[in-house]
C-alpha cells in the first residue's frame, strides 16, 4: 500500500525509536501466564517468591528458544486488530453515507448525476496522490457516468493544510478545478510564496484568495473531513471510497474500473 500518514511527514524524523516487538510480545506473554498464577493470600502460601522467579525464568527461556510463538502472538493479534478497524470502519460507511458521497460542501468533478461516486481523500504534498492524479484524470475522461468527489484531506503539516485552504477558497471564484489540478502538477517545496504563484497562474484573485482562505466555513469543512476519515479508518493519502468498499493507498486505473464496476453491479 502505497500512501502517506502524518508520520511519514518531517516530524517522523524526531518520533522516538520503536521497540522491538519481540520484546513487547514477550512482555505481553509474561504478563498472561503471570496472571493466571493465583494471587492474594490464598496464592501467597502457594507460590514463594523464589517459585514465582522460577516460573518467571522457564516462561523466559521457552519464548527465547521458541521466537516463533512470539511472531504468531504478534500476528494474530495484529491481524485481529485490521479485523476489528474493518467492521468498524464498514459499520460507519453504512451510517454515514451520506456525508462520504453526498455532502454538499465537497467539490464534485466529473458527472454530477453519474451511477457511481468514487472519492478520494487526497493531500496536494502527498507524493502518491500525485502519482495516481494522471489515472484519476482518464478515468473522468472515459467513464461519462462518473461522479467524483473530493476529500481535502490535509495530513503532512501546515504547507498541505494551506494548500487545502486555498483549493476550497478557489471554489469561490469558480476556480477549483483549475486549482485542483495545478496543484496536484505543482512540483518542488509548496511554500506561502510558490502556493500564491500557482493561484495567480490560474487567473485567481490573490488578494481576494486570502481573504476567503480564513473563512470559517473553510475550518468547517477541513474539521468534518479529518473527523469522516478517522472514523473510516483512512489514515493517510490518498485513500478512496467507491460503493462498499474502503481503499488505502495509490490504485492503478485498471483496479479503479474493477472498483467502480463492482459498485455498479451492486
Amino acid at each position: 500500500m502505497l500512501c502517506c500518514t502524518r508520520r511519514s511527514a518531517a516530524s517522523a524524523e524526531r518520533a522516538p525509536p520503536r521497540r522491538r516487538p519481540g520484546l513487547r510480545i514477550l512482555g505481553l506473554c509474561f504478563g498472561a501466564v503471570l496472571a493466571l498464577l493465583p494471587s492474594g493470600p490464598a496464592g501467597a502460601a502457594e507460590f514463594t517468591p523464589e517459585q514465582r522467579q522460577a516460573i518467571e525464568a522457564i516462561i523466559r527461556d521457552y519464548l527465547t528458544k521458541n521466537p516463533e510463538m512470539m511472531l504468531d502472538v504478534l500476528q494474530a493479534a495484529e491481524d485481529k486488530m485490521k479485523g476489528e478497524a474493518h467492521d468498524k470502519a464498514s459499520a460507519t460507511l453504512a451510517t454515514r453515507r451520506h456525508e462520504v458521497f453526498e455532502d454538499p460542501d465537497a467539490p464534485v468533478a466529473g458527472n454530477p448525476r453519474g451511477d457511481a461516486s468514487l472519492v478520494e481523500f487526497f493531500d496536494y504534498r502527498c507524493p502518491y496522490c500525485k502519482q495516481v492524479e494522471s489515472a484519476l484524470e482518464a478515468l473522468l475522461s472515459e467513464d461519462r457516468q462518473l461522479r467524483f468527489v473530493y476529500k481535502e484531506f490535509p495530513v503532512l503539516g501546515p504547507e498541505s493544510v494551506s494548500a487545502a485552504r486555498a483549493a476550497l477558497a478557489a471554489r469561490k471564484q469558480d476556480k477549483y478545478d483549475a486549482m485542483h489540478r495545478a496543484l496536484m502538477g505543482f512540483k518542488g517545496e509548496m511554500d506561502e510564496a510558490a502556493l500564491f504563484k500557482v493561484a495567480s497562474s490560474v487567473g485567481l484573485d490573490v488578494a481576494r484568495l486570502k481573504r476567503d482562505m480564513a473563512a470559517p466555513d473553510i475550518d468547517r469543512m477541513l474539521k468534518a473531513n479529518l473527523s469522516l476519515a478517522t472514523a473510516l479508518d483512512i489514515r493517510g493519502t490518498p485513500g478512496f471510497v467507491i460503493g462498499d468498499e474502503i481503499v488505502p493507498g495509490a490504485i492503478g486505473l485498471d483496479d479503479l474500473k474493477q472498483l467502480i464496476e463492482k459498485a455498479r453491479s451492486r
